[in-house]
C-alpha cells in the first residue's frame, strides 16, 4: 500500500518552534526548511510527501513543483490549502493508497476524515522528525567511530610519528 502525507505548509510552520522563530524574519527561508525537513522524512520512511501553501503569502498565479523530491503546491488565488488539502485527499484516494494530512485545523481534520484520510497533527509530525534527525545522527556518528583513521592499520608509535612528521614537528 502506497502512502501519502500531504502537509498544510503554514500550519506546521506556525506550529513549530524552529520555522514559527524562521518566519518572523525570512518566510521563504522557513518554507524552505521546511521542505528540507519534509525531504528527510520522505526518504527514510519512503513515503510521498506534498507540501500544500495558501496563495495568500505569495503573489503570482499557482504553482506546483518539485524541490527535495517533495512536490510543492501553491493554491491559487482565492483557493486555500484547506480546499487544495480537501480535493487532493478526494482525488488520490483508493484502496491502495492511505492518505495522511498533517494539520492542527480540527475543521480540516473533520473533513479529511470523511474523505478516508488519518491524520497527524503538526506536534506528531514535528516529534516524528525529531526521532527520524536523532536516527539520522546516531548512524552518521557511529559509522564515524567504525571507520578507521587510516587505510592502513598501523602501530601507535608509527601513527604518531607521522603525524608530528604532518604537523612539522620533530
Amino acid at each position: 500500500m502506497e502512502n501519502i502525507l500531504i502537509v498544510d505548509g503554514y500550519n506546521m510552520i506556525g506550529a513549530w518552534k524552529e520555522l514559527r522563530s524562521l518566519k518572523d524574519t525570512n518566510l521563504e527561508e522557513a518554507r524552505n526548511r521546511l521542505v528540507e525537513l519534509l525531504a528527510e522524512y520522505q526518504a527514510v520512511m519512503g513515503w510521498r510527501v506534498i507540501v500544500v501553501f495558501d496563495a495568500y503569502y505569495v503573489s503570482g498565479a499557482e504553482k506546483s513543483y518539485l524541490q527535495n523530491s517533495v512536490e510543492v503546491i501553491y493554491t491559487k488565488k482565492n483557493e486555500t490549502a484547506d480546499e487544495r488539502i480537501e480535493k487532493l485527499s478526494n482525488e488520490l484516494k483508493n484502496r491502495k493508497v492511505q492518505i495522511y494530512v498533517a494539520t492542527s485545523d480540527m475543521t480540516e481534520q473533520n473533513v479529511i476524515f470523511g474523505n478516508g484520510a488519518l491524520r497527524k497533527s503538526a506536534r506528531e509530525l514535528e516529534i516524528e522528525l525529531e526521532i527520524i534527525q536523532s536516527n539520522i545522527s546516531k548512524k552518521v556518528e557511529a559509522s564515524q567511530n567504525e571507520r578507521p583513521k587510516s587505510r592502513i592499520q598501523l602501530p601507535k608509535e608509527i601513527e604518531l610519528a607521522f603525524e608530528k612528521w604532518r604537523r612539522g614537528l620533530k
